[in-house]
């Protein structure tokens, strides 16, 4: 049995990972071994998410302390691990859905992505979000376009001029 303070402790912790979190996945990880656990730990960590396995009752009165988090108390049942995204956080969806997809052992309750909530059944969803890089990269793209397109017109104008400039000297020369 936990004592008091070493359940203050735990939520503590656990509100200081989640409140600067900007992705946060509730999974259900009870199918899972040990040494599957682990394996699923190292596949986080390799892309900067952190895994971490509290009691819900703990994880509940943590998001209660960050007014920033809001998760529905019933999506909290059965044995819960919390991921928490690093710099991508789209990154661990899609590990999740890798997962799912070949054991069905690890299950989405609940993902919390930059405010916005979405359900265990939007997996799919949620693991076709592009990352930060992708959407900044789409972004850029579509701003060169129009620029490229200018620069163009430009040394075509620039083109045309130089051709006109060369048969006038040539007419004159003639």
């Amino acid at each position: 049995m936990i004592r008091l303070e070493q359940k203050k402790v735990i939520v503590t912790e656990l509100v200081e990972l989640l409140k600067p979190a900007q992705g946060i996945f509730f999974v259900d990880f009870a199918k899972l071994s040990v040494k599957e656990t682990s394996e699923i730990r190292s596949e986080f960590y390799k892309v900067g998410a952190k895994m971490r396995v509290a009691k819900n009752t703990l994880i509940m009165r943590a998001i209660a302390e960050i007014e920033e988090i809001d998760v529905p108390t019933e999506l909290m049942f059965g044995q819960t691990a919390i991921i928490i995204a690093g710099e991508d956080t789209t990154a661990p969806a899609k590990i999740i859905k890798k997962i799912f997809d070949k054991t069905e052992k690890l299950r989405l309750k609940a993902a919390l992505i930059e405010g916005q909530l979405y359900e265990g059944k939007q997996l799919n969803l949620v693991a076709s979000l592009p990352t930060r890089a992708e959407l900044m990269a789409g972004i850029l793209g579509s701003l060169q376009s129009p620029i490229s397109g200018i620069v163009g017109s430009i040394n075509a104008v620039i083109r045309d001029l130089s051709s006109l400039i060369e048969e006038v000297a040539k007419k004159k020369s003639a």
